[in-house]
């Protein structure tokens, strides 16, 4: 199993400071402030106070008089003050008077609200991933399956080639999935490996035995393996806007569906190398399309329309060229092939 470490919320000034809080709007119909309950995420909690919630950290105010103030918990309370005359958020730890005794209160890390919606990500942190060409067609596969099956699943065993380091006993089963290349410039930007499920590695030898532990779905003779192992991720998202000027584009939307929509998975052509990082967040904007003047004289003009804010998305999986982001907000509809801008 992956040990899923989901941490709290680390607001860190040290990171970002209170430079551009000039710039941050408060929402109109903003409280004054607002008492933190399970189930609530920063992101929706900031944008009862702001315009744009991704902003929180730049009017984030540290509370020096409580203990661990990165991590914020049901019965907090945010509140909406004034420092200089600029807005600032401010913690305050919990509801109700505490008697002062000498002994510690302790809170388990994994009950601080997250950032984001963590369903709506968790599978993409760890199981489909992006792959170069020649890692997929250099991995081990499946050559066949064992008890004469078809295809296998959960608890079926497979026998494998291509396995040279037998101290590699877990494995992630994939499959090539969608090639991803730049709508621009023509490059492939990687390749999808679609999770297909967990394998440990029994029996060495060539072809060596595997047991399937977990599948999604049914694993087939051509299936490819890639190393894994007790693996953790960081759900610890702090929103801003990418230092360098992002103009990209939406490849994909991974979960299944046609239409995009908020907390839908999406692949953007941009990555790493273009200044993208956990947290990047950047404004959707729907492709105008281009019609008909029908009021010209010759009515065969054709004109293109402008571009529309759709929404806001946030990358929570950065890769080189790649990455995977969520959509956090979506005001119109959302399509592959709109574009992606610093906001």
């Amino acid at each position: 199993m992956y040990k899923k470490k989901i941490l709290g919320i680390l607001l860190s000034l040290f990171v970002f400071g209170l430079v551009h809080a000039d710039t941050v709007k408060l929402n109109p119909d903003h409280p004054d402030r607002y008492v933190v309950v399970k189930g609530d995420t920063l992101w929706d909690i900031s944008g009862r106070f702001l315009q744009n919630p991704w902003q929180w950290p730049e009017i984030w105010h540290v509370n020096p008089q409580i203990a661990n103030p990165h991590l914020i918990y049901p019965g907090d309370i945010i509140s909406l003050v004034y420092v200089d005359g600029k807005p600032r958020l401010m913690l305050n730890r919990g509801q109700g008077t505490f008697k002062l005794t000498p002994q510690g209160r302790v809170i388990p890390l994994d009950q601080a609200i997250p950032t984001i919606p963590i369903d709506a990500i968790k599978q993409f942190l760890l199981e489909p991933t992006i792959v170069g060409k020649d890692e997929l067609d250099n991995a081990p596969y499946i050559v066949e399956h064992k008890g004469e099956h078809i295809v296998s699943a959960t608890s079926n065993s497979v026998y494998v080639r291509g396995i040279k380091d037998y101290n590699i006993r877990q494995y992630a089963v994939v499959r090539r999935g969608n090639t991803y290349v730049d709508p621009i410039s023509k490059e492939v930007l990687g390749y999808e490996a679609r999770f297909v499920g967990n394998a440990k590695l029994y029996r060495t030898g060539d072809p060596s035995t595997l047991r399937l532990l977990r599948t999604t779905r049914e694993a087939l003779i051509g299936d490819r393996l890639l190393p894994s192992g007790e693996e953790s991720y960081n759900a610890n998202f702090m929103p801003h806007a990418p230092k360098a000027a992002i103009d990209g584009r939406i490849l994909s939307v991974l979960d299944g569906v046609n239409q995009i929509g908020t907390y839908q998975v999406v692949v953007i052509n941009k990555g790493t190398r273009d200044g993208l990082s956990q947290g990047s967040v950047l404004d959707i904007h729907q492709t105008g399309d281009t019609i008909l003047d029908s009021v010209t004289e010759n009515r065969k003009d054709k004109v293109t329309l402008p571009d529309e804010k759709a929404g806001v998305l946030m990358v929570f999986r950065p890769f080189e060229k790649l990455s995977y982001a969520l959509v956090m907000k979506a005001s119109r509809n959302i399509n592959v092939m709109d574009s992606v801008r610093t906001p």
